[in-house]
């Protein structure tokens, strides 16, 4: 069936990726860190969060990838991808609850271990949802608009949600209300959930490929050898860390930053060459190497961008001596709200603008001005320069959003683009777990400016990884208007 594109359109197809956003930074950036650091205390903070960001992010890898495959196959006559939104939305706010009882009721390790429990929980359901999704664009849009739909997705997906948490929920957070926080979370991701229904989705009368239980065999040895290759980065990290610890200062803080963009890099590089050539397999059709250097690219960006917010609350309080324990959270929710207001300017400019000068320049560009953002936060000596900064990262991750998402979807063939961008989630799942896994022990030990610097190192990296992408050339459709 083909009509013309309607308004509301943009609306239904993208708006749970506002829940989904509006989730990540009530948990991640503001209510996960106060817990672990309540439960475990300061010295061992960082990696305590960073082995519940590991395990729970992998779990994410996999139902992504899995409930990905399944939604491809679906012929239920709500749509393929519409009831998985639905259980995915349903099911999160079970967990927001057992998270708010948590809180409230659990103290020290017995507290951090259910906690732990929760947020693995909370993969499950949130992720079902997320792979879902994913294929709506490539599903329904046709390739001309991919771009405008993809700067849509990325306002929906970051501005938006960044702007109402920081305004809404963290002012709950700071003053101590996590229950209030997760009471509008709930309401967010079930009012998100409920539009996302109208998604102009039809049914598929026959499943476009037969089941086949070797892609869903080599997605659980996907996920496997991706969290070992992290596993094994980290202890790598550690090994020399401690061995730098011997050494004078700045030799050390030398030697530590460089071993801990190795160890990254090694994660982002050998983990997603691994992982993605075993889950796609050699059967498959397609340009496998460009898909695998595009999640690179993407991982190793979202190494940055994930983990500057993961530890940006930990880092106002090294650097600011008056913003010690939930005293961050205020500023931490202001510095998101910079980032997001910048992505809210910049990210549906930069969906025009990438159907315009190309996939591959934009995602260039938004590698390079990261970096310099980085640096800014780095060296701020005061808020006023620290906002600045932020704002310089937000820009590049509007672009970024809009443009390498618009690459991926015309890399990806169309009868699988479920499996295919459930299989990309190593970028977005496992930017948290390397950043967090591998980076978290480094903050604890030499400090957490010491790790943001690494984290803006890998947005150059992502730059590189360009170089191994062949960018496919738009085809026009034949008819303007959507396509299910």
């Amino acid at each position: 069936m083909q009509r013309k594109i309607r308004w509301y359109d943009y609306i239904t197809i993208n708006i749970f990726y506002f829940a989904l956003t509006a989730r990540s930074q009530t948990l991640t950036p503001l209510i996960l860190p106060l817990l672990v650091q309540m439960f475990m205390g300061d010295e061992v903070k960082g990696a305590a969060y960073g082995n519940l960001r590991l395990w729970a992010l992998m779990i994410a890898v996999l139902v992504q990838g899995f409930v990905g495959i399944l939604s491809d196959r679906s012929t239920s006559r709500f749509g393929r991808r519409r009831p998985f939104i639905l259980i995915g939305g349903l099911t999160e706010v079970l967990v927001f609850i057992a998270i708010g009882v948590i809180a409230a009721t659990l103290e020290g390790a017995t507290g951090y271990w259910v906690l732990f429990g929760a947020y693995i929980l909370s993969m499950l359901s949130s992720n079902t949802g997320h792979a879902a999704v994913q294929g709506l664009i490539p599903d329904i849009v046709p390739e001309s608009k991919h771009g405008l739909f993809s700067g849509f997705k990325a306002f929906f997906e970051l501005p938006a949600p960044l702007i109402f948490v920081s305004f809404v929920i963290t002012k709950m957070v700071e003053r101590g209300n996590i229950w209030g926080g997760l009471l509008i979370l709930s309401a967010v991701v079930l009012i998100s959930t409920a539009i996302a229904m109208f998604a102009p989705e039809k049914p598929i009368k026959q499943p476009p490929y037969e089941m086949d239980w070797k892609p869903i065999l080599r997605l659980v040895l996907m996920t496997v050898i991706f969290t070992l290759v992290i596993l094994g980065s980290g202890a790598l990290v550690n090994f020399v860390n401690r061995l730098a610890g011997g050494l004078p200062d700045t030799t050390g803080l030398i030697v530590t930053v460089a071993v801990g963009v190795l160890g990254m890099v090694i994660a982002v590089v050998l983990g997603t060459w691994a992982s993605v050539r075993v889950s796609i397999g050699s059967e498959d059709s397609g340009d496998k190497t460009s898909f695998t250097w595009w999640v690179i690219n993407r991982l190793a960006f979202l190494v940055g961008s994930t983990n500057l917010a993961s530890f940006v609350l930990y880092f106002l309080q090294e650097r600011f001596v008056e913003l010690e324990g939930a005293a961050a959270a205020g500023p931490t929710a202001m510095l998101v709200m910079f980032v997001g207001v910048a992505i809210l300017i910049s990210s549906i400019p930069a969906g025009w603008l990438t159907d315009k000068l190309g996939r591959k320049r934009i995602c260039a560009f938004s590698g390079v001005l990261a970096t310099i953002g980085t640096v800014v936060v780095i060296a701020s000596v005061g808020m006023t320069m620290l906002y600045i900064g932020g704002l310089l990262v937000g820009i590049a991750i509007g672009f970024f959003y809009s443009a390498s998402w618009a690459l991926g979807t015309t890399l990806v063939p169309k009868q699988a683009a479920g499996r295919y961008l459930g299989i990309q989630n190593l970028a977005g799942a496992g930017a948290g777990a390397i950043g967090a896994y591998i980076g978290g022990p480094i903050g604890d030990g030499v400090g957490f400016t010491v790790l943001m610097s690494i984290f803006g190192l890998l947005f150059l990296i992502s730059t590189l990884a360009l170089f191994g992408i062949k960018e496919k050339p738009v085809s026009a459709p034949a008819a303007e208007g959507l396509t299910s």
